[in-house]
């Protein structure tokens, strides 16, 4: 009996000490849920990418996998996300062609906090082998951490069948971006979709609130496998040049066409507003869109409300995203959606004229008559007097709640210049995209990894190459320049050739001042747009041309600066811009993350060594002339 008291007294002090780790666990978790409220309600919002596998249910208030049974998608991965009171929608467009990727919505409730995640477990394709894969946030800033970047010069890839988890913040950011894999030519393959950055309720949006949202993706597309395309980009043809073969919305063919196995409807109801998020998802060429017998207000350009113009067509450069108002105001019917390549004669290439519908709720009259025309393909004008109307709205509020126009390049000093100029070399016989007649090597240590770890020993020379002038002879290198923390860089984009071109610049927003048709020279500064440049950070660049940005380099990392064309990029058109403060305060930039991957010619740190338990220490000897126990066997 007394030893079944024992028992009793001992299971019951071992319930308490538990009772009282679960207390004191509750009450520190409830703390840091109280420290995350005030962060997200201080910085916007806080997001998480996560990189664990697909095709799971999980309980309620968790990620939930709604098509299930389908084939492991090609980077299925980035949820886009825009968030509505207590949920977040998320969903996610796949181009469904060649590698049959899935299209996902997925709601998540979580109250008053918000978060995007992001899901990826390598590439698959054809025959189901999986590569590597690293995912880039397309005009996500990263602010303080392009830890998260996702391009090859921050991050290693992502090994096949496993997980990564991106932690970032969108912070001091609201609008329309995309994400799309980044390394080996993937965003050929698919992989790409929407993500959206929503206004805090307490600051107002400089227009109504719409019916509803709808994301379109607009892209060219091969109709072979990217590996194949990617493999013939040593010959000179395929290099510079064999167009794309289709154009698709959200990974849909054109409306009609016997070839498509679906394409792209949205259904409106007569004298609603909706708002349309709409990226250039492409690989290669510039689009128009358009919708039959409609008008678009221009209302935000990534990350940036616009004053609103008025638009019978908007051009859309690769990489680049743009929020536009549509009302239904017409007769009850179905309307063409349209976009159509620039600098192509369509009347020739009719495959790349991407066609859907604008569906009127219980319309039954289907789109009648001939596709709405655009402006001449060929007329550059145009395009750059659309460019230069597309200007940042002062007044209004966008992540904070003072104007915009509160933070302006009036009177800036500028610390440094750039002046880039993007061109085609064949070097060492093969065929080339080069910056400043430099064409890019990837090493196999990313940049961010060698600079934490190594200062950039081994794996790159920093400033080795020219950033205001060409380099005498075409080269191969690691191109790495400084930025000044803190200072106000100018950057001047040349296009060396006959085709369009778009720059993009990872970790800011950039003022676009100005663009040209000619020579740029010290005195086309006299041209720019100082009083309300737009803020974004894809900026195009004409044929034979110019643009110039100014960019306040106050978010110091590794970040890329490249062509958002995928050959130019794959074949060397990019470096990247090291904005260094020596300060190792986390406030300044965060430290590494604790799920680093390590490649290359860094290797990870040893595990912390495992406590070795205390030595047992020896019973104490029995005090003389104690009584002998004799132990009773029951």
């Amino acid at each position: 009996m007394n030893k079944a008291v024992e028992l009793s007294r001992v299971t019951a002090e071992k319930n308490v000490k538990e009772a009282v780790t679960t207390r004191k666990k509750t009450k520190e978790a409830l703390e840091r849920l109280a420290n995350l409220r005030e962060r997200w309600e201080e910085d916007d919002m806080y997001s998480v990418f996560s990189g664990e596998k697909m095709g799971r249910n999980e309980e309620k208030g968790r990620v939930k996998e709604i098509r299930a049974g389908l084939p492991i998608l090609p980077l299925i991965t980035d949820v886009g996300a825009g968030f509505e009171s207590d949920a977040i929608r998320v969903r996610q467009f796949e181009n469904f062609q060649k590698n049959k990727m899935r299209v996902q919505q997925i709601c998540r409730p979580e109250g008053e906090y918000y978060r995007f995640w992001i899901r990826s477990s390598g590439i698959s394709v054809g025959e189901k082998k999986l590569m590597p894969t690293i995912d880039e946030k397309n005009g996500i800033e990263q602010r303080l951490n392009s830890w998260q970047d996702g391009v090859s010069g921050t991050n290693c890839p992502i090994q096949p069948n496993q997980n990564w988890t991106y932690v970032f913040q969108p912070k001091d950011q609201i609008g329309t971006f995309s994400y799309f894999p980044s390394i080996n030519f993937h965003k050929a393959g698919g992989g790409f979709g929407p993500i959206r950055v929503n206004n805090r309720i307490v600051i107002s949006v400089p227009f109504d609130k719409p019916e509803a949202e709808f994301d379109l993706l607009i892209g060219d597309w091969y109709n072979r496998s990217f590996k194949d395309v990617r493999v013939d980009l040593i010959t000179t043809f395929m290099a510079y040049h064999n167009p794309p073969d289709r154009m698709l919305i959200n990974g849909k063919g054109p409306y009609l066409d016997p070839s498509a196995k679906a394409h792209e409807s949205l259904t409106v109801t007569q004298g609603k507003t909706y708002l349309l998020r709409i990226s250039n998802v492409g690989i290669a060429w510039s689009i128009n869109f358009r919708i039959q017998n409609h008008r678009m207000v221009l209302v935000e350009t990534e990350g940036s409300y616009t004053n609103q113009i008025t638009l019978d067509s908007l051009d859309m450069h690769v990489g680049q995203s743009y929020s536009v108002l549509v009302t239904a105001d017409q007769n009850a019917s179905d309307y063409f959606m349209v976009a159509s390549p620039k600098m192509v004669n369509n009347t020739h290439f009719s495959s790349l004229v991407a066609v859907g519908v604008l569906h009127y709720q219980n319309s039954t009259i289907t789109p009648n008559g001939p596709l709405p025309n655009g402006p001449d393909p060929f007329d550059l004008q145009f395009s750059i007097q659309q460019a230069r109307s597309i200007r940042w709205n002062l007044t209004t509020g966008a992540a904070r709640p003072n104007p915009q126009g509160t933070f302006n390049v009036t009177n800036v000093t500028l610390s440094q210049t750039f002046i880039l100029e993007g061109s085609i070399a064949e070097i060492g016989g093969a065929p080339r995209y080069t910056v400043n007649n430099v064409s890019y090597i990837t090493p196999q240590t990313p940049l961010k990894l060698a600079d934490q770890f190594a200062n950039g020993s081994g794996v790159y020379e920093l400033d080795k190459f020219p950033v205001n002038s060409s380099n005498p002879v075409p080269v191969n290198g690691t191109f790495v320049a400084t930025g000044n923390h803190k200072g106000w860089l100018e950057i001047v984009f040349k296009n060396d050739m006959q085709v369009m071109d778009s720059w993009h610049l990872d970790g800011f927003g950039f003022f676009v001042v100005g663009f040209g048709n000619r020579e740029w020279t010290p005195e086309s500064r006299s041209t720019y747009n100082l009083y309300d440049p737009v803020v974004r950070s894809t900026v195009q660049v004409y044929p034979r041309g110019w643009s110039a940005v100014y960019v306040y380099l106050d978010n110091p990392g590794m970040w890329n600066l490249r062509s958002q064309h995928l050959k130019n990029w794959y074949l060397g058109q990019e470096l990247y811009v090291r904005v260094f403060d020596p300060d190792p305060n986390p406030t300044k930039e965060r430290p590494p993350p604790l799920n680093l991957l390590f490649c290359g010619l860094i290797n990870p740190p040893p595990p912390p060594a495992t406590p070795q338990p205390p030595a047992a220490q020896p019973p104490p000897a029995p005090p003389p002339n104690s009584a002998t126990t004799t132990q009773i066997t029951w």
